[in-house]
Order: C-alpha cells, then structure tokens, then sequence
C-alpha cells in the first residue's frame, strides 16, 4: 500500500506572504517574551481525565513557582469545575498580586456573563475570546461570510467591555484570538482584529493581547514568520497591542514558529510546559525558554530544579514526560555511544576551570536544571572506553591508564552483548574487581607477610601458596614493592604503577594499579589490589596481576613454582 497522490487530495492551506523586504531573518532573541502558560486550559483538555480541583491547584502552584505571570486556568463558562476553581483561587487569595489569570471563552453572550461570574473581586485578571475567521470555518462550521465572522468578533468585544465595566475594582486585559489565524487571509484577520481593538481602545497604557495563532500548523516555520512580521507592520494601534503567539506542533515545528515569531515581532508566547496540548501539543514552553538559556538569554522562568516540574506536570495530567525530550528527558543528557562518551569525558577535563559553558554534546550544564553528572554518561554494548572510565572515575575515582581502558572495555563489551542491557557504575565496578583484583584461578596466593628495615634496606618475609603449596620467601629490595618482587624471583618487570585513594575519611581505601611484562616476550598484563594498608593493597595487584600472566599462557606454572622453590 502507498500513500494517496498528494497533489490530488491535498492543497495549501495558507495565503502566500508578500514580504521581500522582511526583517526577522536578520534579528536575534535578546529578551525573554511574556510567557502565557496554558497547561490548565489547553494542556488540561487534552489529557485522558481533566484535572481535578487538587491536581489544577499544584499545578498551578508549581506554574507560579516557575515565574509565570499570565496563566490561563481554564474555560469557566464551559465547565462547573473550572468555575469552581477560579472562584477557589480567588476567594481563598492565592493569586499573587504580580499574576494575571486568563479564562477563555467562546464569543457568546450568556458565556461571556457566566465568564464575568467566575472572575468577581479578582485583582487582575485576562478574558481571552475567539472565533475563527478561516475560510473553511466560515464556510464549514460558522456557515457566514467575512462580515459575518467578523460581526462575530465585535458584539463578542463589545460585551466584553459592557460586563467588564460592571466590575471597576479588577485590573482588565482584553485578549482576542482570530482562531486558525495561520490559515486566514491576513487582510481579513488584520480587518477584524483591528476592528476588536478600536472597541477596546487599545492604547499604550491600556494595551489590549491579540492572539495570532497557529491554531492548526499548516505552513512551514518562516511562513508564519512572515505571518507575524506582515501584522506586527499593519495592525493598527501597534502600540497599545501585545502581539501573542499560540503554535500547535501539527508539523512538528511548534518551536522553531513561535522562536521565529518572536524575531518577526511576537512580544508574548503561548505554550505548555512540556508541551501538552489538543492532537500534537501546544508549543514546549520549557524548550524555548531554556534554547534562550543556552544563548545567554535571562528566560525569566526557572527550570532549576526541571525534575521536581516534571514530576508535578506527570503527577497531574498521567501524561510521562518522553525520555529524549529536549532538556527534561531521562536521557537527553546521556551518552551510550563511545565517540560520544570519550568525547564529553575530555570535555569535562577542561570544562572544570572554565567560565563559559563549552561541552562536546552537552549544550546546557544538566547542573543548572537540578540534574548530576552521574546520567550523563551511561555503557551498554554501543559504549567504548570513555565511557566505562568516566564511570568508574565519577563514582569510585578509579583513574585507568590508557592501555587498561581499553582491555578492560574488551570486558564490559562481552558482558554487555552477553546480556543486552546498560550496565550502571556499580556493575561496572565488580566486573573490574573481578577480572583484575579478585582473579579467579590463585596460582599464587600470599597467606602472610612481615616487613622490616636493615639500614635503609627493605626486607619482606612471606608465607604464600604456590599451587596449593605453601612455601616461605624472603626478599630484599629498596622499597617493599622491589623486596616483594625480588622474593618472587619471576621474570617480570614492572612496566607502570599507580596508587590512588578510592575513598575518604575512616573508610578510604588504597588501590593500586601494576602492569607487568614477562621478559623476553614483550607480553604483559594487569593487576590491581584494594586494601586499607597501601602496601598490602601494592602485593595484592603484583600477586592479581601474576595470577593473570598464567591464565593467559604467557607466565608458565613451572616458572612459578620454581621461583618459588
């Protein structure tokens, strides 16, 4: 089956914008918008089950708690617990004096009273109306012609006044939306927004919202851009209007049109605040606001502590928040790949004494959104070395040398393929201790050792099994790692060493790192010991480190026994 001929069933939806001299490519955000949030209006219709009275009141909390200012919290005239709620929020004083609550209604009369009802004794408040102007509303769902949706709009404005009027102690805005404004002629969504504006003189110290929406997203990004630029130049009484933008995400461009918007003109946005919304969703407030952040834009909302909102949004709508998510997502911040991991484990070698934010993959520090390090890099069978050393560096501050990142990446690759699934820091942790502290085959095992000193000179003295035989030996050397190894008398040289803390305070513990090479073979090996005393830990990674040289053939049991002897 394939899909129908697109150029037979389907046609634009949107009038072509005669722009050549526009100006939004050109510009750049520097300023935050007036943020609207509408999570309890358009969020809260799109859920599986509306909110109730205590879930819209957290959510309003939390919305309030981020900085939002306008916050539509629902359609009163349309539904008894929306009502209620604003009669709650209101008679119970839990409006900040700083915030405007909006209410939608539809442009009719016994709704736009019953709307008033519901605001009484607000301090401030927004009463958003609408009607669609678009040709197919018109002449599908309105059944009028132009002058008709448009006398729609007036008698609508106009009782919006006459009841406002009823109530002088309330801080007013007035907000008309021209309903699938992206898929109207602008000449007849400027006749009639104008139109609404002169009822409500709109003016720059009583300024009036005009919603231009992407109701349906019908076009592609700079087309609304266009859109916008083309009203922001033509409106009347530019200055007493606040040009809004509310974009659905139908094309999956939600983002990029309002950011764009913006540019063109746009002073407020619309939006939920991980993007809820009817079929696709409103815009992804907490996405722009934050793509502003990574600019060095002040948002003016806080995303701080990001989990806390996601789990309040969550909690509320029963909708989960998507884990590749921009910037709230449980995996937004995490590499599994291994040029990915190597990469950002460089990056935060240099990033520690830098100022400027400057990470390979990470666009935004997931610090100043409340999140850790520890997610930021995750291993399964698609990691490399980078990774699994970042790890075990992060959260046992095991630092592997080079050449032990990448045998022991062998290890963790093989375990991974073996069982499919990511493997966290602590498994991570025992497969090393596993294959190079606590090796499995003890061709050697030290049962008891006794250090002294002769005149500068290190003496060891120790009881060790050598193939289930115990035998005594006696060593000498200038430090007890040279003693030990002289009283094993093995062909071996000590290729690299390392001694590091892997833990604080009454608990720290010493781990040592050894490579080993048998002489005249160019072959070796690595061990590792972990103990609370540095030396016990040092002859633990040579006897681990021995025992690994046998299981892999290059050091023989004859040799073993024979140094032993």
């Amino acid at each position: 089956m394939m899909l129908a001929d697109p150029s037979k069933k389907y046609r634009r939806m949107y009038q072509r914008v005669d722009l050549p001299d526009r100006q939004w490519p050109n510009k750049e955000i520097t300023k935050a918008p007036i943020w609207m949030s509408t999570d309890l209006r358009d969020g809260n219709q799109a859920i599986f089950e509306p909110m109730n009275m205590e879930q819209k009141f957290k959510m309003f909390k939390m919305l309030v708690k981020i900085g939002f200012k306008h916050i539509e919290i629902g359609f009163p005239s349309a539904s008894q617990i929306d009502f209620d709620f604003t009669r709650m929020l209101i008679e119970e004083n839990h409006i900040p004096d700083d915030v405007y609550i909006e209410v939608l209604v539809q442009a009719r009369d016994h709704l736009i009273e019953r709307t008033f009802e519901s605001l009484a004794g607000a301090k401030r408040a927004i009463v958003h109306i609408y009607n669609s102007n678009s040709p197919t509303f018109r002449q599908k769902v309105l059944n009028v012609d132009v002058d008709g949706a448009k006398q729609l709009a007036i008698n609508a404005a106009q009782k919006v006044k006459e009841y406002a009027a009823q109530y002088p102690q309330t801080d007013w805005i007035f907000q008309y939306s021209p309903e699938c404004f992206s898929a109207t002629e602008l000449e007849v969504a400027k006749d009639v927004c104008d139109a609404v504006t002169e009822i409500w003189d709109a003016r720059p110290d009583h300024k009036v919202i005009l919603n231009l929406p992407a109701t349906v997203e019908v076009s592609t990004p700079n087309v609304y851009a266009d859109q916008i630029e083309w009203m922001h130049r033509n409106l009347a009484r530019r200055d007493g209007v606040i040009i809004s933008v509310h974009c659905h995400n139908d094309r999956g461009c939600g983002i990029a049109a309002s950011e764009l918007a913006i540019m063109a003109g746009a002073d407020r946005v619309e939006g939920c605040v991980f993007g809820n919304g009817e079929r696709t969703g409103n815009v992804d407030v907490a996405a722009i606001a934050l793509n502003m952040y990574t600019q060095g834009v002040a948002p003016e909302l806080d995303f701080s502590n990001i989990n806390e909102v996601i789990a309040t949004v969550e909690e509320c709508t029963g909708l989960p928040v998507h884990p590749r998510h921009p910037y709230a997502g449980d995996l937004v911040f995490t590499a599994f790949s291994g040029s990915h991991q190597d990469a950002i484990k460089k990056g935060f070698e240099y990033q520690k004494n830098e100022e400027i934010w400057d990470m390979p993959y990470l666009p935004i520090d997931p610090k100043d959104l409340g999140r850790d390090y520890d997610a930021v890099i995750r291993v399964n069978s698609q990691s490399g070395k980078g990774g699994i050393a970042y790890l075990l560096e992060s959260n046992y501050n095991v630092v592997l040398p080079r050449r032990l990142q990448i045998e022991f990446s062998q290890v963790v690759q093989q375990y991974a393929d073996e069982n499919g699934t990511e493997i966290n820091a602590k498994e991570i942790w025992t497969l090393f201790k596993d294959a190079y502290v606590d090796v499995k085959n003890h061709h050697y095992t030290v049962k008891h050792y006794k250090l002294s000193d002769i005149n500068g000179t290190q003496i060891i003295e120790l009881d060790i099994d050598v193939e289930g035989e115990t035998q005594q030996l006696r060593g000498e050397g200038n430090g007890p790692i040279s003693a030990f190894l002289n009283a094993l008398q093995l062909p071996i040289d000590v290729l690299n060493y390392e001694e590091r803390s892997i833990s604080s305070g009454a608990n720290a513990k010493a781990l040592t790192l050894i490579e080993l090479q048998v002489k005249g073979t160019g072959k070796g090996s690595f061990g590792a010991g972990v103990h609370d005393n540095t030396v016990t830990s040092s002859i633990e990674a040579i006897i681990a480190c021995t025992n690994r040289l046998i299981d892999q053939g290059v050091l023989s049991t004859d040799q073993v026994v024979a140094a032993a002897v």
